[in-house]
């Protein structure tokens, strides 16, 4: 009588098996997964050919032309009415844009003309290539910053001027490869290195130190630090207003800042005066050359800038240091100057592209910001990117399209070619004035102070970058950013959250019980979520031991002995790792004879492509049984409770 009995539970077992076999097939029979090769070209490919690889060769070359010139789309719709908008915008644009780009210049320690280069083929190129409307193209502080104080590292600007412009274009080329490359290759996750934290406390930090720089061209000061940390800078200072100084630069300079800041003000207050906001520092470039002009104050120890070269762009091409002692410097600069202008110009672009309510192409930008980088080393520009300020006065100025970007090069080149001789009696005290007027705008305290509040992590990476940068320099600042980052990334990935797993009554909804006290355990089965994307070498063995803890201890709190001492069956939901090591299938496979011996059904529910992928390979699947393979966790509770039954375990 008992052999009948058994006979027919074994029977009911292996229908009951075949059944939910039958049901999982869709789990198990899924196609293979693409290998990293094909994800890498498929990338590729729907970065060159978007529309997919079943064309012609020309449908192909048309595509890929369309792909990296998006001027080719919407340049058809193009009508008078946005060229008339987009005059105006890049007009304003000009008169903002032109007086930065000398004091940027300086800033980057080259010539003034440079910065005015910087403004012309960068911004030709991505109005053809660029996917923002609203974006404007130039140097910007933080670049001019960051290269500036790491270039001058390897070549002394004041030594030898010629090496250093040298080093500058071939850090401008790598950069522009860089960022080609990430584009072509779909890397824009190394962009993501700098978490918005980090950026806050690095660009908080790098308009302090150019502030502090800037004290030099308003105070008249000669002989200077070439440091970048506070410092430096600060004991740099104090010894140079301790020296005969002429204070007339700083009566200059201030005045003509407070001047900037009231135009601002004024701005903010009545929208319909936004043009003050642009065309401020052109007016005090005027209005300071023509005093310094007519009075001849340069006679008695107002510094100018004096000789700026006029003419379009030279070539470059050959400054290019392409063998040599400084090739790995140089590549090592412009990575650095690659992510960080990405990191600006992104940012800049996605903000004004929400409020018109458009997508920008990140891939794309990439490729964008790349070409115009590259072409710019070869006619002697330096790295450039979005700049915040001068976006926010496109906008402002009501650009429609990327032609207020072509509209303020031709400003430019007007400009070099008719009034570069004008700017011989220029203050080197307004150049700061400028520089000092647009860093307000970089510390976003209010952004800081609501990090703290989500995220002490995240502070901790944005406070990193800020006294890194402050107090050492920008590669350590970056450094302390990326480290902290990092360690955060590695913690959590060592030591992902387990969560015990509950239904919520009424429905087929399973969340955690820590999160939600009210969802109740089900009699019998111990269901537990993995709280990690990778199951792999780092938390394999972390994950199986606190695995086999919630299984095999008697100690913790009540309400996990009372589950404890009626587990007949334990489920992991994997639904949130979607990839496996071998780490990671040995760990569970350990679990899975751990749970055997303790005569413990393991049941696994909604396992990624990856995974499930590689547990068949490892033979897993086979060890563990394809029928307690689930595609929910609520057909894994169901089968779980009819084994149960089966069993003769009263649920």
């Amino acid at each position: 009588m008992e052999s009948v009995v058994v006979d027919s539970i074994s029977v009911a077992k292996t229908a009951d098996e075949e059944s939910r076999s039958i049901i999982n097939i869709p789990v198990l029979n899924a196609p293979e997964p693409p290998t990293l090769w094909e994800e890498l070209s498929g990338s590729i490919k729907e970065a060159v050919l978007p529309q997919g690889s079943r064309f012609s060769f020309l449908s192909w070359i048309l595509s890929a032309i369309y792909g990296l010139f998006p001027v080719l789309r919407w340049g058809r719709s193009y009508s008078f009415k946005s060229f008339r908008s987009d005059l105006m915008a890049g007009l304003t644009l000009a008169s903002l844009g032109i007086p930065q780009s000398i004091g940027y210049a300086s800033l980057a320690k080259l010539d003034p003309q440079y910065g005015l280069y910087t403004s012309i083929v960068p911004p030709l190129i991505y109005a053809v290539m660029g996917t923002s409307k609203d974006i404007a193209i130039g140097p910007v502080a933080v670049v001019s910053l960051l290269l500036s104080s790491m270039i001058q590292k390897v070549v002394d600007p004041a030594v030898d001027p010629i090496a250093y412009r040298k080093v500058m274009f071939t850090a401008t080329f790598f950069a522009g490869l860089f960022q080609i490359s990430f584009g072509l290759f779909r890397l824009g996750f190394l962009v993501d290195f700098l978490s918005h934290a980090a950026i806050v406390g690095f660009m908080g930090a790098a308009a302090i130190v150019i502030g502090l720089q800037q004290l030099k061209g308003l105070l008249g000061i000669s002989h200077f630090t070439n440091s970048t940390d506070v410092v430096s800078v600060v004991k740099a200072v104090w010894a140079a207003v301790h020296q005969p100084w002429n204070p007339d630069n700083f009566v200059i300079g201030c005045s003509f800042l407070i001047f900037i800041l009231m135009a601002r003000f004024i701005a903010r207050r009545k929208k319909k005066l936004f043009w003050l906001t642009a065309i401020s520092p052109l007016l005090c470039v005027v209005l300071s050359t023509l005093l310094v002009f007519v009075t001849r104050a340069d006679r008695h120890g107002v510094k100018i800038i004096q000789h700026v070269n006029g003419g379009l762009n030279p070539s470059s091409a050959k400054d290019l240091q392409l063998r040599g002692p400084y090739v790995g410097k140089c590549a090592k600069i412009g990575l650095i100057a690659a992510v960080i202008a990405l990191t600006e110009a992104i940012s800049v672009g996605r903000s004004f592209a929400s409020v018109k309510g458009y997508q920008i192409d990140g891939n794309k930008e990439m490729m964008a910001m790349g070409v115009m980088n590259v072409a710019g080393s070869l006619s002697s520009c330096y790295v450039s990117t979005g700049s915040f300020s001068r976006t926010a006065v496109n906008f402002s100025a009501g650009c429609k399209t990327a032609v207020s970007n072509i509209v303020m090069a031709i400003t430019a080149i007007i400009a070099l070619q008719f009034l570069a001789r004008l700017l011989y009696y220029t203050p080197v005290a307004i150049l700061a004035s400028i520089i000092l007027s647009a860093l307000p705008g970089l510390i976003d305290i209010k952004e800081a102070c609501n990090i703290w509040e989500v995220d002490k992590m995240d502070f901790l990476t944005c406070i990193g970058a800020f006294f890194g940068v402050l107090f050492g320099s920008v590669e350590i600042g970056l450094l302390v950013a990326i480290t902290i980052s990092f360690a955060k990334i590695i913690v959590r990935s060592i030591r992902p959250h387990i969560e015990m797993l509950g239904r919520m009554q009424g429905t087929n909804v399973f969340c955690s019980v820590r999160q939600y006290p009210v969802a109740s355990q089900t009699p019998g089965i111990l269901l537990l979520r993995i709280d990690s994307s990778f199951l792999c070498f780092m938390n394999a063995n972390f994950i199986r031991e606190r695995i086999i803890h919630w299984v095999a201890t008697e100690e913790g709190d009540a309400t996990k002995k009372m589950v404890r001492a009626r587990i007949q069956s334990v489920i992991i939901d994997m639904s949130n790792v979607m990839n496996i090591d071998t780490s990671g299938i040995a760990a569970v496979t350990e679990i899975h004879k751990e749970l055997v011996l303790l005569s413990i059904q393991l049941a696994i529910a909604n396992p990624g492509w990856q995974v499930i992928h590689k547990m068949k390979l490892a033979r897993l699947i086979d060890m563990i049984g394809g029928a307690w393979i689930f595609l929910t966790v609520g057909e894994a509770v169901e089968a779980c409770l009819g084994a149960n039954k089966n069993n003769g375990y009263d649920c």
